[in-house]
């Protein structure tokens, strides 16, 4: 399947729309990033979040920038500007906080990185809204009431459009999927581990194949 044309600076929405599933990754060696980008693009999926949570994230997004052209790597797991500099220094195009402070959107914004913020309650979309976002990262999803939760907010928030993360997997990616609010979900099973370990490329790629063949509603 052939993929749409990108901007050099996509849109949140653009991040949220180009695939149903946007892998959420968590590399302790920088030696996996770029062969895990290539395995996951080769599969359908080009839009990459690498989480902040290990010494060497940076230089993963780093490498993947810099050697998977093909992939459009960002940084999960920012909680503050300091964050969003280092990992739009490091080449990430999109950023992905578990929270949403002003801050944060204001360094997103400055630096011209998509920015998908989290939010749990009514309250905190509002806030994002004020800000100018309607691309809203529901985390953590499963966690804070999962496919109830987004039912009830299509109602008052029928303008915003969500990407679940937080508990989700092969099995009820699908049933959030059929929501009309939701654009993708966020999800560690298509870059599992135990795959990086053993090298197995092959595996990740088969992954990343059935989740962008996940039907949307």
């Amino acid at each position: 399947m052939a993929l749409k044309e990108l901007s050099a600076r996509p849109t949140p929405r653009e991040v949220m729309e180009d695939a149903p599933v946007i892998p959420v990754i968590v590399l302790n060696e920088v030696a996996h990033a770029v062969p895990l980008a290539r395995a996951l693009v080769a599969g359908g999926i080009r839009m990459l979040e690498v989480t902040l949570r290990t010494p060497v994230a940076l230089a993963c997004i780093e490498a993947i920038a810099k050697e998977v052209p093909d992939a459009v790597v960002g940084a999960g797991t920012v909680r503050s500007a300091a964050d969003a500099q280092a990992a739009a220094l490091a080449g990430a195009r999109f950023a992905v906080s578990p929270g949403y402070t002003r801050s944060v959107g204001k360094a997103c914004h400055d630096l011209g990185v998509a920015l998908l913020p989290g939010v749990a309650t009514g309250s905190e979309i509002m806030l994002a809204q004020e800000d100018g976002y309607t691309a809203l990262k529901f985390f953590p999803a499963m966690q804070a009431g999962g496919a109830p939760m987004l039912k009830a907010w299509n109602g008052p928030f029928n303008d915003v459009r969500f990407c679940p993360t937080g508990g989700i997997t092969g099995q009820n990616a699908r049933e959030l999927l059929a929501l009309p609010n939701v654009a993708c979900v966020g999800g560690s099973w298509i870059a599992p581990v135990d795959a990086m370990l053993a090298g197995d490329w092959a595996r990740v790629t088969r992954l990343a194949a059935e989740a962008a063949a996940l039907p949307r509603g």
